[in-house]
């Protein structure tokens, strides 16, 4: 990338371009298994609940500001157990593909959660989505399940594929519970 291209915290005014985004892989695609696509205000409820909770929330803006990709990771499980651990979710516009914002997100997303004390991070990603399957690998997610017929959508079946990365020290010492307030 040799564009002028910035990862920053998202805010509430991106809700707009987040949903934009968004909506192309609701109606178009199974990388998310949504199929009514949230509007403006619903986006910018969830960029709301998402980091109140504590976990960041981050666009890809352009030199002229335009928003060309969003990520943001939030509790992988409901239990409290599981509040060192999150899933990962990336969408880049469709026409800024293949110009490695998704990796640069990724990238940024991984870091800020190893900074904000989180030690397993997870990407669910459907089967028909082979190349955030690689994006995620090139960032060091490992395979570690695959969910049989999790999903329908697009009237048809779809096995969901789970991916593990370790996050700073992962399991490897006891959490500073400090870190993470979730």
């Amino acid at each position: 990338m040799t564009e002028d291209l910035t990862v920053c915290d998202a805010t509430l005014g991106d809700a707009a371009a987040i949903a934009e985004i968004y909506a192309h892989y609701v109606l178009d695609s199974t990388a998310t298994f949504e199929t009514d696509p949230p509007d403006e205000a619903d986006m910018a409820r969830r960029l709301r609940d998402v980091t109140a909770q504590g976990y960041p929330y981050q666009v890809m803006r352009d030199g002229r500001g335009r928003v060309l990709g969003f990520g943001f990771a939030h509790r992988y499980g409901p239990r409290v157990g599981y509040k060192y651990s999150v899933e990962t979710s990336i969408y880049v516009a469709p026409d800024s593909l293949g110009r490695g914002i998704g990796t640069a997100l990724l990238n940024a997303l991984v870091g800020e959660c190893e900074r904000r004390g989180f030690r397993q991070a997870f990407a669910v990603i459907a089967e028909s989505e082979p190349a955030s399957v690689i994006l995620h690998a090139r960032a060091g997610f490992l395979p570690v399940g695959t969910l049989t017929g999790a999903g329908w959508k697009l009237g048809q079946w779809l096995d969901v594929f789970v991916m593990q990365r370790r996050l700073g020290e992962g399991k490897e010492s006891p959490p500073a519970s400090e870190t993470v307030s979730v």
